[in-house]
């Protein structure tokens, strides 16, 4: 029996770059795992459904560390300049090297750090929304107006950046996550890797109360520490891997509010008892992050029943991984009350060594900027069409989403 042929998701449905979850449920149905036609004679493979998700974010033989095994890579191109530095990070890792950075980088990135940045979370949230509510006309685009503005203020507090250098963090960050061209994403690259370099090396002369100085200091039990690369790595990854997934979060939770009046009257109704449960929801019903960072299969790989031959490059969905019937009861169905039963069917912070060390902060921010959000503006409400739309298969979501109150 040959292998069925490589599908365009688009042929499945045209619409599936503002709504992919239709043409999941297609690919789900057939099977767990498919080979995609994308543009030209670009080939890779897609892995949907949760319990498959699961299995392929675990597989020791899907590499994440393009730097060593990208030239095995067969159908796409490898991601640009791997090897440059910058890239020495977890993400671009596998164990034992991933498992020595990670738990180095744990001893610094803490639950009690975490916890203690509530406070600030807080203060900068109300003033967000303080400054957006003094609109006169009453309205506002929530992506300028609190979530950008939110996410950059506490990851360059979170790594002690000085207020004067944020504005370049920002374009920097931009440019590098959601690419205007080849050319411009590097060019962002490699302005923000001198400016970190420099400001570890202050840090090394004068430690101060952040995330960069305890990375700087940390050892481990066996006397290792990250070196200049890899730190330059850590900040450059703090800085940009939860950058514009947290944004995708607050606007895609807003807009599922929207989207469901029902449940939007309920959480106004009960914000300190249902804000958790909410946020748990918002992260099941639309991942922030589409799929998980690409990854290259070194050996032939057997998920589902179906072979992913070597060199094969793997995306794996972890937005159907939510949306699996299999594993939630009803998944189309926005409840922000889900998880009060137990139903916690949702990958979308990733699972096995590669799980979101940021989680417990996405988290927090999620609870803190929907409960004052809703609290200080009952009334909150769409203002027409969002903006321009970001619809890769590794992020989806608004650069602009208009709101009135």
């Amino acid at each position: 029996m040959t292998d069925p042929a490589a599908v365009d998701l688009l042929d499945i449905d045209p619409a599936f770059g503002s709504d992919p979850y239709p043409a999941y449920a297609v690919l789900r149905a057939r099977g767990p795992v498919h080979e995609i036609r994308g543009g030209g004679e670009e080939r890779f493979w897609l892995v949907v459904g949760h319990d498959a998700c699961r299995e392929a974010l675990t597989d020791p033989r899907l590499s994440r560390d393009w730097r060593r095994n990208g030239h095995l890579a067969t159908g796409v191109d490898a991601p640009p300049a791997t090897d440059g530095p910058g890239n020495a990070h977890m993400l671009l890792s596998d164990p034992p090297d991933h498992t020595r950075l990670r738990r180095l980088a744990a001893r610094a990135f803490t639950p009690r750090r975490v916890a203690a940045l509530a406070p600030r979370i807080q203060e900068v949230t109300d003033g967000l929304v303080r400054d957006m509510l003094a609109a006169e006309d009453r309205r506002a685009d929530l992506v300028d107006a609190l979530a950008y503005p939110l996410r950059i203020t506490v990851i360059c507090e979170l790594l002690g950046i000085p207020d004067l250098d944020r504005d370049a963090f920002r374009q920097w960050s931009d440019e590098i996550t959601a690419p205007t061209g080849a050319e411009a994403s590097r060019a962002a690259q490699a302005a923000a890797v001198p400016y970190l370099d420099g400001l570890i090396a202050a840090k090394r002369e004068a430690p101060g109360d952040d995330l960069l100085s305890d990375l700087i200091h940390t050892v481990d039990e066996g006397g290792e520490r990250m070196s200049e690369d890899e730190l330059l790595s850590m900040a450059l990854l703090l800085l940009l891997a939860g950058h514009e997934s947290t944004v995708n979060f607050i606007c895609k939770g807003v807009r599922a509010l929207f989207a469901h009046p029902e449940q939007f009257a309920l959480l106004r109704g009960d914000l300190d008892g249902l804000v958790a449960g909410a946020v748990e929801e918002m992260l099941r019903y639309d991942a922030p992050v589409e799929t998980a960072p690409p990854r290259v299969a070194v050996e032939p790989v057997e998920i589902g029943g179906r072979v992913v031959p070597a060199g094969a490059v793997v995306l794996i969905a972890l937005a159907d991984a939510g949306r699996d019937p299999a594993r939630v009861a009803s998944p189309d169905r926005f409840d922000i009350r889900r998880t009060a039963a137990g139903d916690r069917g949702h990958l979308a912070f990733g699972h096995g060594v590669h799980h979101c060390l940021g989680a417990p902060l996405a988290r927090l921010e999620g609870r803190i900027v929907f409960r004052t959000l809703l609290d200080r503006c009952p009334t909150l409400a769409p203002d027409g069409a969002p903006g321009d739309r970001m619809s890769g298969l590794l992020v989806r979501g608004e650069r602009k989403v208009p709101v009135r109150w």
